[in-house]
């Protein structure tokens, strides 16, 4: 987790210097700061910011993987990875029912807007328990 936080680090002071400098080269060339640019890129840092905090609070606090040691070889991270499902129809769900709620939000229809946050609460929840019930519920839950 070591680069993780040294990388998004990195882009975090990189987006608040060139937000300044943004923020600066707007307001010399126009008389008034180009907020929306502005306000963007602060937004970014403020994103990286936060995930470089994460990765930083969580690497302190596990062992160095293979990848964070300068002595770290390919074997070293040989193994089991994790469980990944081999096919659901739940993102397609969740995608639909994102869509629903960004359409209510451009449009600006309440019940539009509270459809699709319905549906993207059902949606993930089924995303979630997909393999906690059914015909794909799995013998070790």
């Amino acid at each position: 987790m070591r680069t993780e936080w040294k990388i998004f680090s990195i882009i975090a002071v990189f987006l608040l210097a060139v937000s300044v400098l943004y923020g600066a080269w707007t307001a010399g060339e126009s008389g008034q700061v180009e907020w929306v640019g502005t306000v963007a890129l602060l937004l970014s840092f403020g994103l990286c910011a936060m995930c470089g905090g994460f990765f930083w609070f969580v690497a302190r606090r596990i062992d160095l993987r293979p990848e964070d040691r300068a002595d770290g070889e390919i074997a070293d991270g040989a193994g089991e990875v994790g469980f990944f499902s081999p096919g659901s129809y739940w993102p397609f769900g969740l995608a639909l029912a994102a869509a629903i709620t960004g359409f209510g939000l451009v449009i600006w229809q309440y019940w539009l807007i509270a459809l699709g946050l319905v549906a993207v609460t059902l949606a993930t929840s089924g995303l979630l328990f997909e393999y906690y019930t059914g015909t794909r519920r799995t013998a070790e839950h």
